[in-house]
C-alpha cells in the first residue's frame, strides 16, 4: 500500500519525462502476452477474468493490479518515466524485469537514465549465468515438511565447476513460519494454507547443510540448459518478489509449483503450471521439467547417512563395535587389539567411526568433546587412508511411480462378493512399484474406496485423511526409531455381523531391521482412539500391536502383517493380511491381498481380493 501511495503522490507531482501513449489494442496485446501473465502470476479465475497468485498489494501499481494485468501494465509503464532522482526507489529499480521487457517489446529509448546501486551490487554478487534445479528426493521422512521432497533452483556463476558449488546462491520458496509451530499445527496449517510463502535467495551452501546433513536426504543435481539470459531474466523478476508474500499450501501452492513458474518466466512458451491443476507433488514436477526438454545434465550427492551406510557395510561385527568405540573415545586407536588389525581394515574403522562421529553431531550445537575427537581421527585417516569411497548411486526419484492411483477391484468376503472403486490422492504405500522409492516408506494422503455389493449395494469401505509410515532399518551404528501415524474412517467388525463404519486416530513406534537385502522385518506398539456407534463412550481408546515383513521379489513387493487392538471396553480385534503386488509397468500394477479378521464380537472373516491400480497424475 505504502508503494501505491508513493506512486500516487510523485503523479501529482510535475515529471520529468510523459509516458508514451499506446494503442489500446497493442497495450491489451501486451497484457495477454504469456510472459506478462507469468510476471504479474495470474491464472485464469474460475468464473472468468485474471486473479494472480501473489497476496500482497504492494506488488502491484494498479489498484485493481491483482486480476487486472492490462490496468497493471499502464500503470508500470506510467511508473517507469518518474523522475530519476527516486534512485533505488525508482519503480525501474524495482521492477528490472518489467522495465527490460517493456523497453524491448516498446522500444523505450527515452526513459529516465536511474542508477539503481543496490541492485546492480545483488546482481553482480549473484552473478546469473546458469541454473540448476536441486530435488532433495523424498526419502527422509520425519519431518512433515519433508514428506513429499522438496525442490529449489540453484544459481550459478560463469566460472561454475562442480568444486565451487558451495558459492552459488540457492533459490528457495517456502512457508514463513513465525514462532515454533509443533509438527501436527506445522502439518495443518500447511494444508489449510495457513502460512505464507516467500521466496529466498540465500547461499546453497546452507540449503546443501540443511537438506543432505540435517535432514539426510540424497540430493538430486539436474542441470538446466537454460541460456545464461534466460537465468538473469528469472533472477531479475526475483528480485522483484522480495518480501512479496503469496499463499503456501503442503499440496498444489507449494516450492515447486512456484518454482515452474519462475521457469515459464526464464523461458515464456513453457507450459509447465498449467500440468497442475490440482496437486504439484515434487517428483512430478521434476518429471514435467524432464519432459519440457530443460534437462542435460544429472548429478547425484549422497546424505552423510547413506555415505555413513556405505563405508561400514564392508565391516563385520567386530569391526562395527570397534567403529563405535572409536567415536566414542579415539584413544582407542592406541589400543593393542585394534592395531592388531590389518592396515586396511583398521583404515575402513577410522574412516567409519569419523563418519558416525559427524552424523550424530548433524544439527546439533557445538559440542566440545566431539569437536575433540574429529581432529584425532582426521589425523588417523591421513596417516592411513581408506579405499575412496563408492556410493551406489540410487534410481531416479522421478522414474517411480506417479502420484495419484485408480484402483479397480474384485473381491469376496464371507461368500459375499463385491466390485470396489478406488482412488488415492497421494501418494505411496509399502506394496506399490518400488522404483525411485525407498524399502519401507509409505505416505498415503486423502484415500477413497467404495464398494459395490450384490444386488447393486453401495457402501463407504474406507475413507483416509492420511495413513504415514517410516519403517528406517536399525543396525549395530544407527537405531532410527520407525514409526506410523493414520486417521480417517473404516469398516470393522460389528456386534451384529455387520461392518460397521468408525471414525479413528491410530499412531505406533517401534523398530525396523533388514534382515537380507530384499527383507524388512518391523515390530510396533500401537496406540488407537475410536469413534464407534456401538460403543457407549464417545471415543473408546485401545493399545495394542503392529509386526509384519516387508519383501521385495521378482514380482514385486509383499507384505505380511499382523495387528491387534485391544479395547479399555473389553473388545479385542486381530487380523492377519498378506498382499503381493506385480508390477506390469512403472504406473500399472496387480495386487492381490488375502485377510483373516477375528473380533470378540464375531466369528473371524476372511476376504480376497484381486485389485487393477493404475498410477496417473
Amino acid at each position: 500500500m505504502l508503494k501505491r501511495l508513493a506512486y500516487l503522490a510523485l503523479c501529482v507531482c510535475a515529471p520529468l519525462y510523459a509516458a508514451p501513449h499506446i494503442d489500446p489494442q497493442r497495450l491489451q496485446q501486451l497484457a495477454n502476452d504469456p510472459f506478462w501473465i507469468s510476471i504479474g502470476h495470474y491464472e485464469a479465475a474460475k468464473l472468468g477474468g485474471w486473479r494472480s497468485y501473489v497476496d500482497d498489494d504492494d506488488f502491484f501499481l494498479a489498484e485493481d493490479g491483482d486480476s487486472n494485468p492490462a490496468a497493471e501494465l499502464q500503470a508500470t509503464l506510467k511508473a517507469l518515466y518518474q523522475p530519476a532522482e527516486l534512485g533505488d526507489r525508482h519503480p525501474q529499480c524495482v521492477y528490472p524485469a518489467r522495465t527490460r521487457w517493456l523497453r524491448e517489446q516498446l522500444q523505450l529509448d527515452d526513459l529516465p537514465a536511474v542508477t539503481c546501486s543496490e541492485y546492480e551490487a545483488w546482481l553482480a554478487d549473484v552473478n546469473p549465468h546458469s541454473t540448476v534445479l536441486v530435488f532433495p528426493a523424498a526419502a527422509y521422512l520425519n519431518s512433515p515438511s519433508s514428506m513429499f521432497g522438496h525442490t529449489l533452483l540453484r544459481i550459478d556463476p560463469p566460472d561454475f565447476a562442480q568444486s565451487t558449488a558451495m558459492l552459488s546462491y540457492a533459490l528457495n520458496f517456502g512457508a514463513y513460519i513465525e514462532g515454533s509451530d509443533n509438527s501436527i499445527l506445522y502439518a495443518w496449517k500447511g494444508l489449510m494454507g495457513g502460512y505464507p510463502g516467500l521466496f529466498a535467495l540465500l547461499p546453497y551452501r546452507e540449503k546443501l547443510s540443511e537438506y543432505s546433513r540435517l535432514e539426510n536426504r540424497d540430493l538430486w543435481e539436474y542441470r538446466l540448459n537454460l541460456s545464461a539470459e534466460e537465468t538473469q531474466r528469472m533472477v531479475e523478476h526475483v528480485w522483484e518478489l522480495k518480501q512479496v508474500r503469496f499463499d503456501y499450501y503442503f499440496f498444489d501452492e507449494n516450492c515447486s509449483y512456484r518454482l515452474l513458474e519462475l521457469l515459464e518466466i526464464a523461458r515464456p512458451g513453457l507450459r509447465l503450471t498449467e500440468q497442475f491443476p490440482l496437486t504439484a507433488i515434487p517428483a512430478d514436477t521434476v518429471k514435467a521439467v524432464k519432459q519440457a526438454g530443460l534437462v542435460e545434465q544429472i548429478d547425484y550427492r549422497p546424505s552423510r547417512e547413506r555415505e555413513l551406510l556405505t563405508r561400514s557395510a564392508g565391516l563385520d561385527a567386530t569391526e562395527q563395535d570397534w567403529a563405535l568405540r572409536l567415536a566414542d573415545d579415539p584413544a582407542q586407536l592406541e589400543d593393542a587389539q585394534f592395531r592388531a588389525l590389518p592396515l586396511p581394515r583398521q583404515a575402513q574403522v577410522q574412516d567409519t567411526a569419523y563418519r558416525l562421529l559427524r552424523y550424530q553431531a548433524t544439527g546439533g550445537a557445538r559440542d566440545s568433546q566431539v569437536a575433540q575427537r574429529s581432529p584425532r581421527l582426521l589425523q588417523a585417516i591421513n596417516r592411513n587412508p581408506p579405499e575412496p569411497l563408492q556410493v551406489e548411486r540410487p534410481g531416479l526419484p522421478e522414474e517411480g511411480h506417479q502420484s495419484r492411483t485408480w484402483q479397480l477391484a474384485l473381491g469376496s468376503q464371507e461368500g459375499r462378493s463385491y466390485a470396489e472403486y478406488g482412488l488415492r490422492m497421494a501418494y505411496h504405500d509399502l506394496n506399490d512399484n518400488a522404483q525411485g522409492f525407498p524399502l519401507g516408506a509409505q505416505i498415503e494422503i486423502l484415500g477413497m474406496q467404495v464398494r459395490q455389493y450384490e444386488g447393486n449395494h453401495w457402501q463407504l469401505q474406507r475413507l483416509d485423511l492420511a495413513n504415514i509410515r517410516s519403517l528406517t532399518p536399525r543396525n549395530r551404528l544407527l537405531q532410527p526409531i520407525s514409526w506410523q501415524v493414520g486417521g480417517g474412517l473404516e469398516r470393522v467388525p460389528g456386534e451384529d455381523g455387520q461392518r460397521e463404519l468408525v471414525g479413528h486416530l491410530s499412531g505406533g513406534a517401534g523398530g525396523s531391521w533388514q534382515l537380507s537385502e530384499r527383507l524388512l522385518g518391523f515390530a510396533m506398539g500401537t496406540a488407537r482412539v475410536e469413534h464407534n456407534a456401538e460403543f457407549g463412550n464417545l471415543l473408546e481408546p485401545a493399545v495394542g500391536f503392529n509386526t509384519g515383513i516387508l519383501w521385495r521379489n521378482g514380482l514385486g513387493n509383499l507384505s505380511l502383517e499382523g495387528r491387534g487392538d485391544y479395547f479399555a471396553n473389553g473388545e479385542v480385534r486381530r487380523s492377519l493380511a498378506l498382499q503381493q503386488q506385480w508390477e506390469l509397468g512403472a504406473d500399472l500394477a496387480l495386487r492381490l491381498a488375502a485377510r483373516r479378521e477375528f473380533s470378540q464380537w464375531t466369528p473371524a472373516q476372511n476376504e480376497v481380493q484381486l485389485q487393477l491400480r493404475w498410477y496417473h497424475y
